[in-house]
């Protein structure tokens, strides 16, 4: 059967433009059937579009095949609708149009559908991945529109932003040189240079920089960023950031900036007012406190360091992990004795587990029933200020995990404490906690490599104080970075940059590159380098993760029109995929057979 055409119809309203001010009016709509309801005098269509439903109406008035054909469509065919606004007799409340309905005295059928795999509502229970199987469907419903829509909103501020503040959008090269750092570059083969590798940019750092020294002032992106990074369950190959960079600035001018980008954009998207300026933590009290360098601090449950308090105890658990130069830390759940039973603990213990801990030691007090996994190795004395140490009350739960490595402990415990949190129910719904991170070291050791890699990037200029330590003491050096968090996840970071070319190529060196792999990797920025290069540092924001928080979703796929599954494929479109072998002999690459 032939569709209709749109001819002689042009549309004049969204579906909830369309309002009791425009009663007795008529109007044309468009859109998508939602539902259909065939009374047999009454006919009832739900029209839909990206912002909402009207009904539409047939009755008696109405001609005989008109109502016929409005009785013969179906869930999701497209529809076009010219009619009169009226009253409805039984009103939606909880419809923004719920109060009128047209009366259609035109139908336009302008192409059918099938029945989809699934219904298109908002609550449509079905698995993930059928939804992403049939994206183009998924999209459709009302709240997937929301928030593509709330993402346009974020973005268009975002630029709003940046451009009265004198930054210009300047967009980097997709196809770049590889230059691998941290995670693996997607590459791209050239056919017209054969044996030659593009690479897929993971941010736009370098020619960001080189804006900076070409004398652009401020600069902002809303860029694509790919990493071939290892399966993760809420990563994707291929994510946004909002990027900036900035000339003639310290930490101060970069955060303060930032500052009042996110109070204004809370307010103008959200309507929720951040107070500023920010609080800000050291990296070394963020996870001495949280156990974490992207602390969730809604909640108190800090860590409490007990080493100094348990030297010298006789208990072996504590006492190996002090002497191997670890640590016993603890949380004291105040309160949950009630909640945390014996059993529930045990499945605590599996959590700390997950980050290295040998075990979880518990003191669980119930007035006479209270209970404990190592005070029958501690003398009374002992015992007490242990308990003192933790501020221990009825009712309360003390965790604790020693280990030899510092940082297991910690970790551990930030993992814990977030546990906890959720189980507890210690964050309350709709608070907005942000706070910057700061004093970040330049370098972290990598056991597996036995070498050390900066914990940013290379282009981090350490504190002038941490200068003289690059090559002397390179774990003391400090970064000039910073991080902002939001409810325990890291919206975005930074840094001010080296401008020095000599202090360059010394970072380069602390990191294991000769001059030969410096000059090999980044030869065209230490060449720029030569030239004179103003002082600078920026930011770059994970945009899918910043919508994500602010739409309050579970997972970043969510916020993204067509994303990637946890294995980086794309189930809709069916990629990655084999290409014929006709363009791989161009590119003259063979693809070798799994081992």
């Amino acid at each position: 059967m032939t569709n209709d055409t749109m001819q002689g119809l042009s549309r004049t309203h969204y579906c909830t433009e369309v309002s009791a001010s425009d009663i007795g009016k008529t109007v044309t709509v468009a859109g998508f059937v939602q539902k259909n309801r065939d009374k047999g005098s009454l006919v009832f269509i739900d029209l839909r579009d990206r912002t909402g439903i009207i009904q539409l109406v047939f009755d008696d008035s109405s001609p005989g095949e008109l109502r016929k054909k409005g009785a013969g469509v179906r869930a999701e065919y497209v529809l076009m609708a010219k009619g009169a606004v009226r009253e409805r007799a039984s009103k939606n409340p909880e419809l923004a149009t719920g109060g009128i309905e047209i009366l259609v005295e035109d139908l336009r059928i302008l192409s059918r559908a099938e029945t989809p795999p699934f219904e298109i509502t908002d609550e449509t229970g079905v698995r993930e991945d059928l939804r992403l199987k049939h994206r183009y469907l998924d999209l459709r419903r009302s709240e997937m529109q929301k928030t593509l829509m709330l993402r346009h909103k974020i973005v268009k501020q975002t630029r709003d932003f940046f451009d009265r503040g004198g930054f210009l959008e300047v967009e980097t090269p997709i196809l770049i040189k590889s230059t691998p750092e941290g995670a693996r570059d997607y590459l791209v083969p050239s056919r017209v240079h054969p044996g030659s590798f593009y690479a897929l940019p993971q941010s736009p750092q370098l020619f960001k920089q080189l804006l900076m020294l070409s004398g652009y002032d401020r600069y902002m992106q809303i860029a694509k960023c790919f990493r071939d990074e290892d399966l993760r369950a809420d990563r994707q190959p291929e994510f946004t950031q909002i990027d900036v960079e900035m000339s003639f600035v310290n930490e101060e001018d970069v955060m303060a900036v930032n500052e009042a980008f996110v109070a204004e954009l809370f307010d103008k998207v959200l309507g929720v007012k951040i107070p500023t300026p920010l609080p800000r933590l050291s990296y070394q009290e963020a996870m001495t406190r949280y156990g974490s360098d992207k602390p969730d601090t809604r909640f108190d449950l800090s860590i409490i360091d007990l080493t100094d308090t348990l030297r010298g105890f006789g208990f072996g658990v504590f006492s190996s992990a002090i002497e191997g130069g670890g640590s016993v830390r603890a949380i004291n759940a105040k309160g949950a004795a009630e909640i945390l039973s014996r059993k529930e603990i045990d499945k605590l213990t599996a959590v700390v587990k997950t980050y290295r801990a040998g075990g979880l030691a518990f003191l669980r007090l119930t007035g006479e029933n209270e209970s404990s996994s190592y005070e029958k190795f501690l003398t009374d004395g002992e015992k007490a200020a242990l308990r003192k140490a933790v501020n221990a009350q009825e009712g309360d739960v003390v965790l604790i995990v020693a280990d030899a490595k510092d940082s297991t402990v910690l970790t551990s415990l930030g993992a814990l404490r977030l546990e906890l949190a959720g189980r507890l129910g210690l964050i309350k719904p709709g608070t907005w906690d942000l706070l910057w991170v700061v004093d970040f070291p330049l370098f972290e050791y990598d056991e597996e490599e036995d070498c050390y890699s900066a914990m940013h990037h290379p282009f981090t200029s350490p504190k002038l104080e941490d200068v003289d330590k690059l090559e002397s003491n390179p774990a003391a050096c400090r970064a000039r970075a910073y991080d902002i968090i939001l409810n325990g996840v890291e919206l975005g970071g930074g840094s001010i940059r080296i401008n020095d070319p000599v202090l360059q190529q010394r970072m380069f060196a602390a990191l294991g590159l000769d001059e030969e792999t410096q000059r090999e990797r980044f030869g065209f920025l230490l060449e720029a380098f030569k030239y004179g290069v103003p002082p600078h540092g920026g930011i770059a924001y994970g945009l899918d993760r910043l919508v994500m928080l602010m739409a309050g979703k579970a997972s970043i796929r969510d916020v993204i029109a067509f994303p990637k599954v946890q294995n980086a494929s794309d189930l809709m479109a069916g990629c990655p995929a084999a290409v014929p072998e006709k363009y791989l002999d161009e590119l003259r690459i063979a693809v070798k057979p799994e081992a």
